[in-house]
């Protein structure tokens, strides 16, 4: 086989013995021409394809570590080749207790076998190719053009941090892929496709008035990047319990005896206990959706007026998707202080359409199997909106959805999920459901005048129950 030493002026330099026609590999007994892009003669896209430093720039499609190669036909690391090569040899039976999704990535990949075999061969590794490892000339392609993108990402890196990019020609010089123009990048192809509108899949948040908006300077790759890492850094500090949790305490459920305790007679007003109740957990939400926002990057460089206006109308949508993670769509039963528990706990609240809208739409968002990465990303949308109304500087939150939209489209690009776009639902349902929440709040008032709103935590007064369509004042 053909070996690979590195250049004396930061490139590769292939040596290829001196070997008779059609060459085999010893092992296989193919030829090398067919596997070894850098035999001479070869032309075209195989002879483009990237040597082995060029591959490893690519992570590890399994769990996301620094790759080694290509290992039984998908770009993997060590451990998850060796993983790999384990389950075949020895055909172990793999079971697992977390109802078959577990998240696999560089921290939680040996806690799941089965998950991660099934991860494996979902993302193409192949039982074949423990035998036979050959690449078809799409593959390469793909492979090509894939590693091509990793290096651009990283050369603009180096340039943001002051270090010189190579020239062009240089082999480690980036090449911009076919149906981009010279100077962008795909993750900047996607900002001005955000900007201009998507034509291949619908906006969540259509921009009123998008013609109004100056456009703002492309977004850099680091700067998505820098972007998506502050979006889930602030989710996993601010979005309890943890998956695991969840995962744990899915099917610990309320009884029949702790139900009919909720809706218990003696309770002088069960209909007002239950629903300071659900105000208090509601409040609590907020609160994590309040200190998500606060370190969202971007979100306090925004005018306090904008902060506020974008809380008041945006906090109740994303404590709604965020639901998502806490709701058990087998039997359909959602956490609640403690337990899961399903619509027939909330009886006494007297709002069973309301109840009923809010399980549905929690269904929903369960049958798109978000990642938890795709539920911060997607919450981050949800809360910065552009056509909120009363907005003092629009051109700036316009800029940072744009810049979030990019993000979320480059992670689902990434996991090959962009079909995840056409999917997601319609901004007007998660406006529905909040007009529908505020309208129950304001007929339990009027049956309940007095003091018994007065007992709603503050925060859920102020965002409640004053009048839905009063303007926020400038500031608070």
């Amino acid at each position: 086989m053909p070996s690979v030493l590195p250049g004396a002026v930061g490139g590769w330099h292939w040596q290829v013995p001196t070997l008779p026609a059609a060459p085999r590999c010893r092992r296989c007994r193919r030829d090398l021409a067919d596997l070894c892009p850098a035999v001479p003669g070869r032309s075209g896209p195989e002879a483009a394809l990237p040597g082995t430093a060029h591959i490893e720039v690519i992570p590890c499609k399994i769990c996301g570590d620094k790759s080694s190669g290509i290992h039984y036909g998908v770009i993997t690391c060590e451990g998850c080749k060796g993983f790999f090569r384990r389950s075949q040899k020895s055909g172990p039976s793999y079971a697992c207790s977390r109802q078959q999704n577990c998240p696999i990535d560089r921290a939680t990949r040996n806690r799941c076998q089965h998950c991660r075999l099934q991860k494996c061969l979902r993302l193409g590794m192949s039982r074949d190719a423990v035998k036979f490892g050959r690449m078809s000339k799409k593959q390469r392609e793909r492979l090509h053009a894939e590693a091509q993108q990793q290096l651009e990402q990283r050369e603009r890196e180096r340039a943001a941090q002051g270090a010189p990019l190579p020239a062009p020609g240089h082999p480690l010089s980036p090449t911009v892929p076919a149906g981009c123009p010279r100077g962008s990048s795909p993750v900047e192809e996607g900002t001005k496709r955000a900007q201009d509108g998507d034509r291949g899949a619908p906006e969540w948040f259509p921009h009123p008035g998008v013609s109004s908006i100056p456009e703002s300077p492309t977004a850099s790759v680091v700067e998505i990047e820098h972007l998506t890492q502050s979006v889930l850094k602030s989710h996993r500090d601010t979005c309890q319990p943890r998956p695991e949790e969840l995962q744990r305490r899915r099917w610990d459920t309320f009884t029949r005896e702790e139900i009919c305790a909720y809706q218990s007679k003696r309770v002088p007003q069960p209909s007002a206990e239950m629903w300071q109740r659900c105000a208090s957990r509601v409040t609590e939400a907020i609160q994590d959706v309040v200190e998500f926002a606060k370190r969202l990057q971007g979100f306090l460089e925004l005018s306090q007026n904008d902060q506020i206006v974008l809380l008041k109308a945006g906090a109740m949508e994303v404590v709604l998707v965020r639901m998502c993670r806490a709701f058990n769509s087998d039997n359909r039963t959602v956490l609640f202080e403690g337990k899961f528990a399903g619509v027939e706990l909330f009886r006494s609240l007297g709002c069973h359409e309301l109840i009923g809208s809010i399980f549905d739409f929690a269904q929903s968002l369960c049958a798109l199997h978000f990642s938890e990465s795709e539920v911060a990303l997607f919450s981050a949308l949800v809360l910065v909106n552009a056509s909120r109304p009363w907005l003092q500087d629009r051109p700036r939150v316009a800029r940072l959805q744009r810049h979030l939209d990019a993000a979320f489209r480059l992670l689902l690009h990434r996991t090959r999920r962009e079909g995840l776009l056409a999917r997601l639902p319609p901004p007007g349902r998660l406006r529905a459901l909040c007009s529908q929440h505020v309208e129950q709040l304001q007929a339990f008032c009027r049956l309940h005048p007095g003091g018994v709103s007065a007992a709603f935590p503050p925060l859920y007064r102020e965002l409640f129950t004053s009048d839905a369509t009063e303007a926020p004042a400038g500031t608070h």
